[in-house]
């Protein structure tokens, strides 16, 4: 049966040009801002790792939204709540590009000042879809890729700067584990149950958010960073743990 012409994803030009030209015009921004004499190589350049991270957010927006021919083909992305959560994909991307940039460069409140603003926009979104009644599946789906980018590029910046341990990024794996294990499960035929909804798994989250912008921010001692970081870590560890022992019927939350 044919899909719903409505219901069909965006003509492949729009998924890939689009998000190519918006990334291109963000990354001659980005290499405005940034001294090029600060750069960690020569093959890669801030602007274009930045540009290059937006691109694939856009690309998979673009993937994500429906054809809307009577609206106009981003009709699925109107609403303040995704401007809001596609804002912060592009500060999330800002903080990308200082993965090539060494730790002594004159822009090193940056990556934290990008990340805690976009950390700020994750509640503000969430507020604004609920105050105007604009919560959607698209919404949700975005905010969840956005806030598993951030936890990717934010930790490694941190670990790259010194300023968390190597270890920490078990915990941009640790999605991406869970992910894989649960595809793996579908793959061999095996039977998936619900995931726990408990308001634990979002509270952690907002904890590891505040303490990674803590933890980029260069005027906190680098000796109580990487102190506290296992007390932060372990318990979102321990969330995904539970979370894929409770999806493959390994652990029962029945009371």
């Amino acid at each position: 049966m044919t899909e719903p012409q409505s219901e069909r994803a965006l003509p492949v030009g729009v998924q890939v040009g689009l998000p190519l030209v918006l990334a291109a015009v963000f990354a001659v921004i980005f290499q405005g801002i940034h001294p090029t004499d600060e750069l960690r190589t020569e093959l890669l350049y801030p602007a274009l790792v930045a540009g290059g991270c937006l691109a694939g957010q856009l690309w998979y927006v673009s993937r994500a939204v429906p054809s809307r021919v009577s609206h106009g083909p981003l009709a699925g992305l109107s609403g303040v709540a995704n401007a809001l959560t596609l804002f912060r994909g592009a500060l999330y991307a800002v903080v990308a590009g200082f993965v090539v940039v060494p730790a002594g460069t004159s822009l090193v409140w940056v990556p934290a000042l990008a990340y805690g603003a976009g950390v700020v926009l994750d509640k503000l979104d969430g507020v604004a879809a609920r105050t105007v009644g604009d919560v959607t599946v698209l919404g949700r789906r975005l905010d969840m890729a956005f806030d598993t980018f951030g936890f990717v590029v934010a930790p490694l910046v941190a670990v790259l700067w010194g300023q968390l341990p190597v270890w920490y990024l078990s915990l941009s794996a640790a999605r991406f584990v869970y992910r894989g294990g649960i595809a793996w499960r579908q793959f061999r035929g095996r039977p998936l149950f619900t995931e726990p909804d408990s308001d634990i798994g979002r509270y952690l989250a907002g904890v590891q958010m505040v303490f990674l912008t803590v933890a980029l921010a260069p005027v906190i001692p680098t000796w109580l960073v990487w102190a506290v970081a296992p007390f932060v870590l372990v318990p979102s560890l321990l969330i995904f743990s539970r979370d894929f022992l409770t999806v493959s019927g390994r652990l029962s939350t029945r009371g």
